[in-house]
């Protein structure tokens, strides 16, 4: 898990968030320590000096009748316990900050209480109690308490960081767009697929970026075009001096059928080469996908195998789910690794499927028993031809593998080759299982 994001769009939010966050703190605590602060501190020093007041007449001693002289002329009004109870004490709050700036005032300890007042025009009420006295109230109406207080504050502050993360976020989103729109893109001329082109949007670099990007992906694609009517072309015009050749190898004597055989099994090898130049260039984008059971394309395959007497195929087969597929090009995948393993392995080959949840894929091994392969040519095979150990006597164009890569990748998938551990060469492609 990693704490800052990679992409650009969430680095930058990010930064955006983090510098309004120190903006908003830095406000806060600025409008906190030069405006509400003071205003509170001018509070508690007149609070102060009221108790002083009352200090300095001795009304915390004094009888009822001087009490009520006292209130009527100041608006300060002295309780007992019982009395400050009914008047509002239990439903004040106590403040900390407040109760110490008072006991710092009046070098004795004390205890400040706010509560709400019946009284319209004095709203507020506080409450200051002396811990040498504790069973008598000072009651204090002061009025402007409300407009000190910090709530609207803290919800301005918040609604202004909330309303800039958010314009920062629609910025960043409208100036990401264009690059996830190119890099879906890319990702689709990377599989050999040509996307229409794309809008030009954003800020002149990201146009200019994006024109030039349609430029190559034009280009790639005339390329592409090029080199499949140039293959086509290549391949049918080998065609025809093999098949004047074979005719000429048919009017040959009687007595050299065993040259006549020779060379018709070349025709057949040349002609099936020719079929692998076309089919890596076509690579099968015209055929569209299906719902299809590759369990069941394995076992189709595998029945057709069963014509050669020598060739065993041992199947385990798991329970997978449907898979959108080009049929026949993953049919061509499965024939051309079953191929091999026959061709370079062993008469005897195992084929398992399995339906890897924790990833969502599905995954398919091809096991022979034969020699392996080196480790240091187990990927290099994959490319175009590239041929495996010449010491098994490897024959053909090298084309076999790298078109079952490119269908396997077209699908979204990867495949490999690996050793078994045991004895063997395993051929190892997983496709991804769409929900």
């Amino acid at each position: 898990m990693h704490v800052i994001p990679r992409s650009a769009f969430g680095q930058t939010v990010l930064l955006i968030g983090v510098l309004l966050l120190i903006n908003q703190v830095v406000s806060y605590l600025s409008v906190t320590y030069y405006f509400i602060r003071p205003s509170y501190e001018q509070i508690n020093s007149l609070l102060a000096t009221q108790v002083k007041g009352v200090l300095a007449t001795d009304m915390l001693s004094a009888d009822t009748a001087t009490l009520t002289d006292y209130r009527d002329q100041t608006g300060i009004e002295i309780v007992d316990n019982r009395a400050a109870m009914r008047q509002g004490l239990q439903l004040s709050t106590y403040y900390g900050f407040m109760s110490s700036q008072v006991s710092n005032q009046l070098q004795q300890p004390a205890r400040v209480r706010i509560s709400d007042s019946p009284g319209q025009e004095q709203p507020y009420r506080v409450w200051i109690a002396l811990d040498r006295v504790p069973d008598r109230w000072i009651a204090i109406p002061i009025s402007g308490l409300s407009e000190a207080n910090i709530s609207p504050l803290t919800m301005y502050l918040m609604v202004i960081g909330i309303l800039s993360v958010a314009g920062g976020w629609l910025f960043v989103r409208r100036l990401n767009r264009p690059l996830q729109a190119l890099q879906k893109a890319a990702l689709q001329v990377g599989k050999g697929e040509f996307p229409p082109p794309l809008r030009e949007q954003g800020s002149s670099e990201m146009i200019e970026v994006t024109r030039a990007f349609n430029r190559m992906n034009q280009g790639i694609r005339q390329l592409e075009a090029d080199r499949a009517l140039m293959t086509a072309g290549i391949s049918h015009d080998l065609r025809t001096p093999l098949t004047r050749i074979r005719l000429a190898t048919e009017m040959l004597p009687d007595d050299q059928d065993w040259l006549c055989e020779g060379i018709i099994n070349d025709i057949e090898d040349m002609n099936a080469i020719i079929d692998q130049f076309i089919e890596y260039a076509r690579q099968d984008k015209d055929e569209s996908r299906e719902d299809t059971h590759l369990n069941a394309l394995i076992q189709e395959l595998s029945q057709a195998r069963l014509v050669e007497e020598t060739h065993n195929i041992s199947l385990a087969l798991g329970e997978l789910p449907m898979l959108s597929l080009r049929r026949i090009a993953i049919k061509r995948v499965l024939d051309n690794l079953i191929e091999n393993a026959f061709r370079y392995g062993s008469d005897t080959i195992e084929i398992t499927t399995r339906h890897d949840v924790a990833h969502q894929r599905v995954v398919c091994a091809i096991r022979d028993f034969g020699p392996g392969l080196p480790e240091q040519e187990l990927d290099s095979v994959f490319q175009p031809f590239a041929q495996g150990d010449k010491a098994r006597g490897t024959t053909g164009s090298g084309l076999g593998l790298a078109i079952t890569r490119r269908i396997i990748e077209a699908h979204d998938g990867g495949i490999a080759l690996r050793n078994h551990s045991a004895k063997g060469l395993v051929a190892e492609f997983w496709l991804p299982v769409r929900s």
